[in-house]
């Protein structure tokens, strides 16, 4: 079967920048921003960003365009004869499934907040009164199920269009609307009363934050801001799971990847950032805890709208963004599952769609349930649910363990190699992977991703 491409590098960017966007960027990066005072923050991400997600970035794009395959096929035509890199593909194929398996039931969260906001049903209620809508909605497992349904059939429709007549189409049209959306919420809320201060807030580096009573308890607060970005600019590019492998794999060697890596990560951190310059302006102008944590979008902002002028339509705007991000990834990763099951299997992409909608939606409706049904189950300690369980596992367990794997497959003697590795990534046009990066990449990297790792287990 003759591999798909992109239509276009505009496609292969908003794609796969719309991958890395999610719920993520405009729901997670505002409220850790507001939990580890604010600007500081900011700043460490940026570095960390550059430092650590940039490069593991490349090493899965060119693995992918190397290869021409999914995640689960890509080590068999790369690795050495005998070796077993290729056990990872498999567990690369169920992060996709995990992550689907929570991420469709927010998506649908945000969906029916857009529902609702367009509808009025959210107008004049005070922080009690959406709070609890809120809760009612976590109650009623027939509309969480509905509206995970509607997500999950939607995705999977775009995908069984085809690569550039479905997915690069309509993921181009949204992420254009995305950015548009975010930038008119922006310049709402900075023109907000007391918005400037949210802003500088949210932009002026506070170390103060950092500075306490004894210097142990400087060092710890220090080293949990310092975890904290480190955490967020890994994970926010959804890297070890194959999700931008596969994007690698349907590129021409038109440009080089570092270039094309560095690009996708400035409009990943552009949504992220101006995500905050929404969220911050519009705390501090209504007297709202920057550290809300994560009740801040769908308890706290609602409220915020509806005591702004227009709250409707701002709320609207707000929650039809929102619903885009969490679509865009959706979709992206929807594809990286068909393309999986097409190469593994040799199905037609309409009957793998049609089969892992099925598989996809049966396997989110624990998460539904976790919420109801099922809320006597607490897997990780009183209080939480089976999307806290599948999302720890994703996130903290396989994102790192996999972006591990494909580093050592780039720069061992016994996988791939730093050589080829770099040979593939450098091939076009743009931003070259220079030769003294190999010393940081193989002593270095590996510390850094290993150590976020090893976080994670003992956390467990």
């Amino acid at each position: 079967m003759k591999r798909e491409t992109f239509g276009s590098r505009l496609g292969f960017l908003l794609l796969s920048a719309g991958c890395a966007i999610g719920i993520g960027n405009v729901w997670r990066f505002p409220y850790v921003v507001g939990q580890n005072g604010g600007g500081a923050f900011v700043l460490l991400y940026l570095l960390f960003l550059a430092a650590v997600g940039v490069p593991v970035l490349t090493m899965e794009f060119a693995i992918g365009r190397a290869s021409k395959k999914s995640c689960v096929m890509a080590y068999q035509e790369l690795e050495p004869k005998g070796t077993k890199w290729h056990w990872h593909g498999k567990v690369a194929m169920l992060g996709n499934y995990v992550l689907m398996a929570f991420y469709t039931t927010v998506a649908g969260w945000m969906l029916y907040y857009f529902y609702r906001f367009v509808r009025g049903e959210l107008s004049g209620l005070d922080t009690a009164g959406v709070g609890g809508a809120f809760n009612r909605m976590l109650g009623q497992p027939g509309t969480m199920g509905l509206w995970m349904l509607i997500v999950v059939a939607a995705g999977f429709a775009v995908c069984s269009l085809g690569l550039q007549r479905g997915v690069e189409r309509i993921t181009k049209w949204m992420m254009v609307a995305l950015l548009v959306i975010m930038v008119v919420l922006a310049v709402n809320s900075l023109f907000l009363p007391g918005g400037t201060e949210g802003a500088r807030f949210y932009l002026v580096p506070d170390f103060s934050v950092m500075v306490k009573d004894t210097p142990m308890e400087t060092l710890k607060a220090t080293l949990n801001v310092v975890v904290a970005a480190l955490n967020q600019s890994f994970f926010t590019l959804s890297l070890g799971i194959g999700a931008m492998l596969i994007f690698g794999s349907y590129l021409g060697r038109q440009r080089s990847l570092l270039g094309e890596s560095v690009n996708i990560a400035l409009l990943d951190t552009f949504v992220a950032f101006v995500s905050g310059l929404i969220i911050f302006p519009a705390c501090f102008a209504y007297n709202v805890p920057a550290d809300s944590g994560p009740p801040l979008i769908f308890i706290t902002l609602p409220n915020v709208f509806n005591a702004m002028k227009g709250g409707r339509v701002w709320g609207s705007l707000f929650f039809l963004f929102m619903s885009f991000a969490a679509f865009s990834t959706i979709v992206a990763v929807f594809e990286n599952i068909l393309a999986c099951t097409m190469d593994a299997t040799g199905w037609s992409r309409k009957k793998a769609a049609l089969v892992n909608g099925l598989v996809v939606a049966a396997i989110s409706l624990p998460c539904v349930l976790g919420y109801n049904l099922w809320s006597g189950f607490a897997p990780l300690g009183t209080g939480s649910t089976v999307l806290d369980l599948e999302d720890y596992l994703v996130s903290n367990i396989l994102l790192p363990g996999g972006s591990l794997v494909y580093l050592f497959f780039c720069i061992s003697r016994v996988g791939w190699g730093f050589k080829n590795y770099q040979a593939e990534a450098n091939q076009g046009k743009g931003l070259k992977v220079p030769g003294w990066i190999r010393g940081y990449v193989t002593y270095v990297l590996p510390v850094i991703v290993g150590l976020l790792f090893i976080k994670s287990i003992f956390r467990w």
